[in-house]
């Protein structure tokens, strides 16, 4: 086993300043209506004295005089109390495939980047560690927002990880987690749905990072235990440049990372087909995605994860503003 690193960690190489000054002018929304305790970014089903104004009642005795319309009382000489949508903060698990076939990368590591254990020994940035740093971005963005946000290091089962909390420190514990988890084993998906759900009770959204290369079925039923409990979710596929392209000119061993045995393949011969059939794969775990409710992206690890992470953030700033106005 790859003994972890003994210098001390830097969280903030694990957040690249050009991603955080992309998000900064973004929120992460959710399209469920949220149940948290504090005040933070997100509506509630509760009404009370809040930020946002949603409507009046007619003053009855006993109510707090504070939050009286007197604006209404000099037109029409009736008292009403203004009512306001609570905003709360949000429930966000984050869950990582720490799988076999995330090691996968074809990139050397980004210069400055403070590593994960799935590319020692290699210096290449793999699957793992593009999801790592979108991890580390959402967690941050997140915890700005003083959203409770719980991280799970996911294959046969979440098998490690950090339990939900807003505090401001957090944010460190959710880096040294993701940098010292082993990746290893094969994806169980409704296990792995059913796991999340036990550790994070209440609405809650799921962002969850992988390569999705599993049987769709897999995904699908895992997909439907997280919508069944009213949950949103948003899913990442996570894929290097060479997985989504396969521009390899020679004939070259393809050896599965998860036991599957190695493989002779002309790569021009099949290149055409591959990239059908991968494009084809990603289609339906959108589309599915989409059926749930649920948003789906796209990650090439050798691009940077600013500009995905933006455009989904802006999408579900559009939703929420619709929303508000219905």
């Amino acid at each position: 086993m790859t003994e972890v690193p003994t210098t001390p960690l830097r969280a903030e190489q694990y957040l690249a300043p050009e991603t955080l000054a992309q998000l900064a002018s973004f929120e992460l929304r959710a399209k469920m209506v949220a149940e948290g305790a504090m005040n933070g970014l997100h509506t509630s089903p509760r009404q009370g004295a809040a930020v946002e104004f949603a409507s009046h009642r007619q003053y009855t005795t006993g109510d707090s005089v504070r939050h009286l319309d007197w604006k209404v009382f000099a037109r029409n000489d009736k008292l009403y109390i203004k009512q306001y949508q609570q905003e709360t903060n949000l429930n966000i698990a984050i869950l990582v495939d720490g799988s076999a076939s995330m090691k996968y990368g074809t990139l050397v590591s980004k210069s400055g980047w403070g590593g994960t254990r799935a590319q020692a020994g290699s210096n290449q940035w793999t699957k793992f560690d593009h999801a790592t740093a979108v991890a580390a971005a959402i967690s941050f963005l997140s915890l700005t927002q003083r959203d409770r946000v719980s991280v799970g290091i996911f294959s046969d089962g979440i098998r490690g990880g950090v339990r939900r909390s807003s505090s401001s420190d957090h944010w460190r514990s959710v880096v040294r987690c993701l940098a010292a988890e082993p990746v290893s084993g094969q994806v169980v998906w409704p296990k792995v749905a059913d796991q999340a759900l036990n550790q994070n009770t209440g609405k809650t959204l799921f962002v969850i990072i992988s390569d999705f290369l599993a049987p769709k079925d897999h995904i699908r039923a895992a997909l439907a235990r997280l919508k069944h409990r009213g949950n949103d979710a948003i899913l990442f596929v996570t894929l290097d440049d060479t997985e989504i392209h396969l521009n390899i000119d020679a004939d070259a061993p393809f050896e599965g990372m998860e036991g599957e045995g190695t493989i002779e393949i002309d790569t021009r011969a099949v290149r055409v087909a591959y990239q059908q059939e991968l494009a084809r794969h990603i289609h339906d775990i959108d589309r599915m995605s989409r059926e749930f409710g649920f948003d789906c992206a796209v990650f090439n690890t050798h691009e940077s994860v600013g500009p995905i992470l933006s455009a989904l953030l802006a999408k579900r700033q559009a939703f929420a503003r619709k929303r508000s106005t219905r």
